[in-house]
C-alpha cells in the first residue's frame, strides 16, 4: 500500500458489547458502509452461533466481508487487509463513510501496523501436529511449544489449540520461534502502514467499565442462541460430511462446544456453561488486544446512554474532520 489511506471510521469492543446496533445507527446517520471485521461472519450457513446481523440489518445498510467464505475454506488476516483496503477506496469513492466493525482484533491491528512475514502454512506439518496433540492432548503440545517458544507459550492458553498449532508448525517450518517474527516485523513496512493511516481513522471502542453487565448479556445471549436453533445449525453442518472440529470455522465460539456435544465427546448438559464460559474468555481476550491500542476512544458499554454517547463522540469527531 503506497497511497495514503482515505478516512474511515472504527467501531471495536468485546463479544455481546451492542457493536451491531450501535454500527446500525452510526451508519443510517452518517450514510456509512459497514464493514465487518468479523473472522467468524466470512462463513456462509453459520448464522446463529455467529450472531449475524439479519436479513433486515443487513438489508438497511450495505455491508460487506459477511457470507464471503464456505466453512471449509479459510480466511487470513492478510486477506481481510487486502479486502478492507480495497473497500474502503471503493466506499469512499462512493461518496459515503468507511464504517469497519467487529471482534476480531487481529485484523484491526494487521490493518492498523501491518503483517509479520511468517512462513506460509505446511499442510504436512499441521496434519502431523493434529496427530500428536489427538494422542498427547493440547496441554501437552503447549508444554512442547514452552519449550521452543516461551514468550508465545505464556500468552496462550493450555487448551488455545489454533494457536499452539500454529506456533508449533512455524517453529517447525522455519526452525524459529513464533516470537521472533513478531519481534522482526519489517519496520519499514510497519512504518509506511502506520504512516500511511495517520489522521485516516478514528477508533472507538464499545467496553463495560463493569465485567459482570457483560458477562449477563454473554450468557443471555448464548441462551437467546440454543433457544434459536443454534444445534440445529450444527447438526446441519456436520450432516455435510466434509467439516471437521479443527477447521478454523468449527472452532468458532459456541459451534466447537455444540459440535463437541453433537458428536458425544462432551455432555450436552454441560453445553451451556461452556459456550459461555469460552464466550467469556473470548471476550476477555478481546479486551486485553484493545488495551493495546491506546488510539482507541472509549465508550463505555454499560452506561445507560451509551449509543447516545457514541453518536455524540462521533459527531464531534467528523465535525473536527470536516473543519480542517
Amino acid at each position: 500500500m503506497s497511497e495514503r489511506m482515505p478516512f474511515y471510521l472504527c467501531l471495536a469492543g468485546p463479544t455481546a458489547a451492542g457493536k451491531t446496533a450501535a454500527a446500525l445507527a452510526i451508519a443510517a446517520e452518517h450514510d456509512a458502509e459497514i464493514i465487518s471485521v468479523d473472522s467468524a461472519l466470512v462463513y456462509s450457513g453459520m448464522d446463529i452461533g455467529t450472531a449475524k446481523p439479519d436479513a433486515h440489518e443487513l438489508a438497511a445498510v450495505p455491508h460487506h466481508l459477511i457470507n464471503i467464505r464456505d466453512p471449509l475454506q479459510a480466511y487470513s488476516a492478510a486477506e481481510f487487509v487486502k479486502d478492507a483496503q480495497a473497500l474502503i477506496g471503493a466506499i469512499h469513492a462512493r461518496g459515503k463513510l468507511p464504517l469497519l466493525v467487529g471482534g476480531t482484533m487481529l485484523y484491526f491491528k494487521a490493518l492498523f501496523d501491518g503483517l509479520d512475514a511468517m512462513p506460509a502454512a505446511s499442510p504436512d506439518i499441521r496434519a502431523t501436529l493434529e496427530g500428536e496433540a489427538a494422542t498427547l492432548g493440547w496441554p501437552a503440545m503447549h508444554a512442547q511449544l514452552a519449550a521452543v517458544d516461551p514468550l508465545t507459550a505464556a500468552r496462550l492458553a493450555p487448551a488455545d489449540s489454533q494457536r499452539i498449532q500454529r506456533a508449533l508448525e512455524v517453529y517447525r517450518v522455519s526452525g524459529k520461534p513464533l516470537s521472533y517474527f513478531h519481534a522482526q516485523q519489517d519496520a519499514a513496512q510497519k512504518a509506511l502502514s502506520r504512516a500511511n493511516h495517520t489522521g485516516a481513522c478514528a477508533l472507538f471502542s464499545l467496553e463495560p467499565h463493569d465485567r459482570a453487565w457483560l458477562h449477563a448479556r454473554i450468557a443471555q445471549r448464548f441462551d437467546l442462541m440454543l433457544q434459536g436453533g443454534l444445534l440445529d445449525e450444527v447438526r446441519t453442518l456436520m450432516a455435510r460430511g466434509d467439516l471437521h472440529p479443527e477447521l478454523p470455522s468449527m472452532r468458532c465460539v459456541g459451534y466447537r462446544q455444540a459440535w463437541e456435544a453433537l458428536a458425544g465427546t462432551s455432555p450436552m448438559a454441560e453445553l451451556r456453561d461452556k459456550g459461555i464460559a469460552a464466550t467469556r474468555q473470548l471476550a476477555k481476550r478481546q479486551i486485553t488486544w484493545l488495551r493495546a491500542m491506546p488510539q482507541r476512544h472509549v465508550i463505555a458499554a454499560d452506561q445507560p446512554d451509551a449509543q447516545s454517547a457514541l453518536l455524540d463522540a462521533v459527531r464531534t469527531t467528523l465535525r473536527h474532520r470536516s473543519a480542517r
